[in-house]
C-alpha cells in the first residue's frame, strides 16, 4: 500500500513524507497497574489500527506485587501483533525499567522505532500517532518528545514542578520540560542504549547524550484507574535523579561559583584593611572582627571548593551501569502474553 496515501488518510499534511515507519515497538514500564494497562492497550489498538503499521508491545514488569490477569491480553487485537512481558528481578523504578526495556528491544527485536510511554493513561493514545508523524517529518533522525502544555496535578505540585525545572536550568544550563513519552528511531536507539545516564533519568540522559531531539505539544491525559504515584517525595527523588545525570556539570559550576566567592572575600578583606590603614573611618575593633569573619568565610568556601573538585573527579572514575551491557542481569524472564502467529 502506498505510504503517502496512509498519511493523507490520517490527515497528515505532508503526503510525500518519507521514510515511513513500518514497524513500531511500544515500550511501557508497569508496576501493578495491569487494569489501566489493559484499557490503554485497547485504546491504542483502536487508534493505531488506522495506520498501515506493524505494532508490537513490550511491557517491562517492574517486579509487580499484583499478578496480571493474562486472559485479559489474549483476545482480539486489531493492530497489535504481539505482547511481550520482560519481568525484572526487583523493583527499580520507571527510569531504570525504561533503560532495561530499550536495551532489550535493541538487542532482540527488529523495528523502525520505539515509543516510550506510561501505562496509566496520562500519555494519551491519540498522541502516539502524532509522535510517529513527527518522527517521519524528522526523517527518523531525531528522538521526539511529547511536551505537556497542561498538567492535571494539584496546584501545589505544579508549583514545585516549576521550581524543579528552574533549578535544573540554573544548575545545568539546560532546559527540561518533557518526560518519558517519546519516540526513538532505530538509529538513535542503537546509540542511546550505550548512554549510561539513561539509567538514572531517561529524558536527561537523552539530552546529555547529544542525540538530536525535537518536541510536540500535548495535553496530559487523566489517569485511567487508581491514584498517581507521583507525590512530593517522588517528585524530589525524580528531580535529584535528573540532576545526577549532570553531576560533573553541576559540580564544576558550583566550584566556579565558590572560587568567585573566594575572590570576593579577598577583595572585601583588602578593602577593610585599606580602610583601617589609610582612612579615619575605622571604628576600633570593627576591622579585626570583620576580617576574622571574612577569613572564616573564605576558609569554609575553600573547603567546599576542594570537596566539589574531588566529587567531580571521582564521578568520572566510578563504575557506571551501561544498559546495553548490564540489562540481562536484572531480568528473570521474558514471555509472550499474546502473539498473532499463535492465534492464526
Amino acid at each position: 500500500m502506498d505510504n503517502s496515501f496512509q498519511f493523507k488518510k490520517m490527515g497528515f499534511v505532508d503526503k510525500n513524507m518519507i521514510p515511513y515507519l513500518h514497524s513500531v515497538v511500544i515500550l511501557i514500564p508497569v508496576f501493578n497497574d495491569w487494569e489501566s494497562l489493559f484499557i490503554l492497550l485497547k485504546n491504542l489498538d483502536d487508534f493505531l489500527s488506522k495506520l498501515d503499521i506493524k505494532v508490537s508491545v513490550v511491557i517491562v514488569d517492574d517486579a509487580s506485587t499484583v499478578v496480571s490477569v493474562s486472559s485479559w491480553f489474549t483476545n482480539g487485537w486489531k493492530c497489535i501483533d504481539s505482547l511481550l512481558v520482560v519481568e525484572l528481578k526487583r523493583n527499580l523504578g520507571s527510569q531504570r525499567a525504561i533503560a532495561i526495556g530499550l536495551a532489550y528491544i535493541e538487542a532482540n527485536i527488529s523495528c523502525d522505532a520505539v515509543v516510550v510511554m506510561d501505562g496509566d493513561g496520562e500519555d494519551k493514545p491519540e498522541d502516539v500517532s502524532r509522535l510517529i508523524e513527527k518522527c517521519c517529518e524528522e526523517k527518523l533522525k531525531k528522538v521526539v518528545f511529547a511536551y505537556r502544555r497542561k498538567r492535571s496535578e494539584s496546584q501545589q505540585f505544579k508549583i514545585f514542578y516549576l521550581i524543579y525545572k528552574k533549578v535544573f536550568q540554573l544548575l545545568t544550563g539546560r532546559q527540561i520540560r518533557f518526560g518519558n513519552f517519546s519516540i526513538v528511531p532505530r538509529r538513535s536507539l542503537n546509540r542511546l542504549v550505550a548512554v549510561a545516564e539513561i539509567w538514572n533519568h531517561y529524558a536527561s540522559g537523552v539530552i546529555r547524550s547529544r542525540l538530536q531531539y525535537s518536541e510536540i505539544v500535548t495535553d496530559r491525559g487523566e489517569r485511567i484507574t487508581g491514584e498517581s504515584k507521583m507525590n512530593f517525595t517522588a517528585l524530589v527523588t525524580h528531580g535529584l535523579s535528573s540532576l545526577s545525570v549532570y553531576s560533573d556539570v553541576i559540580g564544576t559550576r558550583l566550584l566556579l561559583f565558590s572560587l568567585i566567592l573566594i575572590l570576593v572575600g579577598f577583595i572585601l578583606v583588602t578593602i577593610v584593611i585599606s580602610i583601617k590603614l589609610f582612612t579615619n573611618l575605622a571604628i576600633p575593633g570593627w576591622s579585626t572582627f570583620t576580617i576574622g569573619l571574612l577569613c572564616l568565610f573564605i576558609l569554609q568556601t575553600m573547603t567546599i571548593s576542594l570537596l566539589l573538585m574531588f566529587i567531580v573527579l571521582g564521578s568520572r572514575s566510578l563504575y557506571t551501569t551501561l544498559p546495553c551491557r548490564d540489562y540481562q542481569s536484572y531480568i528473570i524472564q521474558s514471555y509472550n502474553l499474546y502473539s498473532e502467529v499463535s492465534h492464526v
